[in-house]
């Protein structure tokens, strides 16, 4: 009899969890070979994960000022997160494999695949800690860009101990995409204001109307 191939759940968390808490010994284990068909699965776990979590935020009204459009707009998170994760998936491991070049590491691209699906760990993460958006929108974009910042944290290890890229280079790249999403951070304040802006001018309208 052939052995067994389908996907193993316990391997699974086993694996999110040593990515999330100890990156640099999973990554210097971690299979860089054996098929797409696992990274693929785990890009999907992860974004059905996240999608479920911001669906649950949408719903609850805990997903930023959305108001009664909440539960819609959950529902459109849960089919684009999705979604996302396999774009992301096969874009982030061309952008990885570019990055991995310049930094003179593996340009296999399963090899780079693996790595980007792995960081996708992250993902749930994001979606779970986006109730902050509802608190504040400044608090959820600073939580927002510390998940990002740390998913590039895992990158590097990504890089560095599984696709064997240069470090010093690949520290260097890092520091330059971390600044780009500082920079993006600044540019998101300025958006949200002016939809907060909006939303109040919007609410504050609407009595006016009826009243009239």
């Amino acid at each position: 009899m052939s052995e067994s191939t389908s996907f193993d759940f316990n391997v699974f968390f086993k694996e999110s969890k040593e990515t999330l808490l100890n990156p640099k010994a999973y990554f210097s284990t971690m299979k860089t070979s054996g098929g797409i068909a696992e990274p693929v699965i785990k890009a999907l776990i992860y974004g059905i994960l996240a999608g479920v979590i911001a669906f649950l935020w949408g719903v609850l009204g805990l997903g930023g000022r959305l108001g009664v459009f909440g539960a819609g707009i959950g529902a459109m998170a849960l089919f684009y997160t999705i979604a996302g994760a396999l774009i992301i998936l096969f874009i982030g491991a061309v952008i990885l494999l570019i990055i991995s070049s310049i930094c003179k590491g593996s340009t296999d691209f399963e090899a780079n695949l693996r790595v980007v699906a792995a960081s996708l760990v992250v993902m749930p993460v994001s979606a779970l800690l986006g109730f902050t958006m509802g608190i504040s929108s400044v608090f959820g974009a600073i939580i927002a860009l510390c998940v990002n910042l740390y998913a590039l944290y895992l990158l590097y290890y990504g890089l560095t101990e599984a696709l064997k890229a240069n470090p010093a280079t690949t520290k260097i790249v890092m520091y330059v995409l971390a600044a780009l999403l500082v920079i993006l951070m600044l540019f998101g304040f300025r958006t949200q204001k002016k939809l907060n802006n909006y939303m109040d001018d919007l609410s504050r309208a609407e009595p006016r109307e009826m009243s009239s």
